[in-house]
């Protein structure tokens, strides 16, 4: 999930659910030496597996699959340990040839999160149990057979990049050599290439899918493995994608965000009856809003000071009605509201604070005066039965006890590089561009691969990655009418994680394993 630098450290410190686990180290009480030995040269870092077999009745199917959770030991150029990369692996038993099985690579965002919530929320073959738009039953948490896995149309390998599960850095490396755009896709890009070809896998139709920030490194992945590594991918699957800070980050003095973010401010109005005469669709006013936003509040931002004072009112009067705010508000903001404000704002009168992940969820503000929130209600609502699930997980069924702890977030967006060797930009100097976008690259890699498709999974209450952005980037991608054919995107009336909502949790379901059905041999 991305992050915001403007969301108070009460929202993200929860997200640093682990702390760790020191390891005892037994002392022999043997008399100490004459001559003290020679110290012992460091016990070089192995890979670790830990494989078990399973069954998933899925679909009125029963599957047999095998377990593997572990990670693999990463080199570089000279032959020494730069990483310890850690994955969960999933792949169908009795399989005749597993070079023709579609395999998918798939991880969350952050930068900084774990791959559980995809894991342990739709993908994999075991389901963490939450309350859609509320909190999830108390310990203990509560772990079900996932009806909408994957599993029977794809082997799963699910990535925590370096610093979040089991992943870090080793030897002399340090974490900048991996934390930021391009470190990270070159990174991802080298762990999947080494799975595959242990694997055996270079024949098999490949995916990659990747949620939120995981757009940035989707994007950036898809063309890097074919341009760099040799390997085309099938398909790109994107859940509530980022791509560009010029287009996902609002309150840092760009216009553009302020445009974008504004369909989903009046979605979640109209979510809670904030909105004199509701219309009866959600969609329908959507439509309306971004017309709006596009004939008349883009243009009277791009005036800035010198749009007239009867024009501003009157703006703001709309904004108002739309988003179930007052004008005062929004001139006190000289129209331009960030959306950690405006969730603030919105419910202030009953006490209450909407969520920036899914808008649906709401708790109790901690300061009614504040302009900014206080935390995310999303995650004191999901994120502890996450955590907790996937930790007995590991220990009760995957049989994987370390005394290493498994990071679920680093809060590293603190520590990102978030430069980026942009394709296209002419840069004889070395010199990246200061701002993330990866929609370039995806550019080049749908030209470039035509057997490359991309779906696009989005909801309709993510003010972390709003829909309007995503048509915003989508329609700017410099596509060939051919390629452009090869994008297809659904919309849920859910947020950012869509998927713990039961209904659309099967319609996703559906979505991905159709797609991939549909694609692996193209």
């Amino acid at each position: 999930m991305i992050r915001v630098r403007r969301l108070s450290t009460t929202v993200t410190a929860w997200l640093i659910l682990g702390a760790s686990l020191a390891a005892a180290a037994a002392i022999a009480a043997e008399p100490m030496p004459a001559v003290a030995p020679k110290a012992e040269a460091a016990t070089p870092p192995e890979p670790r597996s830990q494989s078990s077999q399973h069954e998933l009745r899925l679909g009125g199917q029963l599957l047999r699959y095998t377990a593997t959770v572990g990670w693999l030991i990463m080199k570089d150029d000279k032959d020494q340990p730069v990483a310890r990369f850690g994955y969960t692996a999933y792949a169908l038993d009795g399989v005749k040839d597993r070079s023709r099985r579609p395999v998918t690579f798939a991880f969350n965002g952050g930068p900084g999160s774990s791959s559980i919530w995809l894991h342990m929320g739709v993908l994999g073959p075991r389901r963490v149990v939450v309350n859609d738009g509320g909190y999830a039953p108390p310990p203990p948490s509560q772990l079900v057979d996932n009806e909408w896995s994957i599993l029977d149309a794809t082997d799963l390998v699910m990535i925590d990049p370096v610093g979040t599960g089991y992943s870090k850095p080793l030897g002399e490396a340090k974490g900048e050599d991996f934390w930021g755009v391009d470190q990270d896709i070159k990174s991802v890009g080298a762990f999947i290439k080494r799975y595959v070809t242990e694997q055996g896998r270079w024949g098999s139709p490949k995916y990659v899918l990747g949620e939120s920030y995981g757009g940035v490194r989707g994007a950036g992945l898809a063309r890097h493995l074919q341009s760099d590594l040799g390997m085309n991918l099938n398909g790109l699957i994107l859940v509530s994608p980022y791509f560009s800070m010029a287009s996902g980050n609002d309150g840092i003095g760009i216009d553009l965000p302020h445009v974008l973010y504004l369909s989903t401010f009046a979605a979640t109005a109209w979510y809670y009856d904030a909105i004199a005469g509701k219309p009866a669709s959600v969609d329908d006013l959507i439509a309306e809003v971004e017309r709006f936003a596009y004939d008349e509040y883009a243009p009277a931002l791009l005036k800035g000071q010198a749009i007239p004072a009867a024009e501003k009112q009157a703006i703001a009067e709309k904004l108002a009605r739309y988003t179930g705010t007052s004008a005062e508000f929004w001139l006190r903001a000289d129209l331009r509201v960030s959306h950690v404000q405006y969730l603030q704002e919105l419910l202030r009168g009953r006490g209450m604070i909407a969520g920036r992940i899914d808008s649906r969820f709401a708790g109790p503000s901690l300061n009614p005066l504040n302009d900014v929130m206080d935390y995310d209600p999303f995650f004191p609502a999901v994120g502890p039965a996450f955590t907790a699930g996937f930790r007995q997980y590991l220990h009760s069924e995957l049989k994987f006890d370390v005394p290493d702890d498994y990071v679920v977030s680093g809060g590293l967006y603190r520590k990102w590089d978030w430069s980026h060797d942009q394709p296209g930009v002419v840069d004889d100097d070395g010199t990246k561009t200061p701002m993330t976008n990866t929609l370039p690259d995806l550019e080049v890699a749908m030209t470039m691969n035509p057997g490359l498709h991309l779906l696009v999974e989005q909801g309709l209450y993510d003010l972390a990655t709003p829909a309007m952005a995503l048509r915003y980037n989508l329609d700017r991608l410099r596509l060939a009418p051919d390629a452009r054919k090869r994008i297809r995107v659904n919309y849920y009336d859910a947020g950012h994680m869509m998927y713990l909502k039961d209904s659309a949790g099967r319609r996703f379901r559906d979505s991905v394993v159709g797609f991939i059905r549909e694609t692996d041999r193209l």
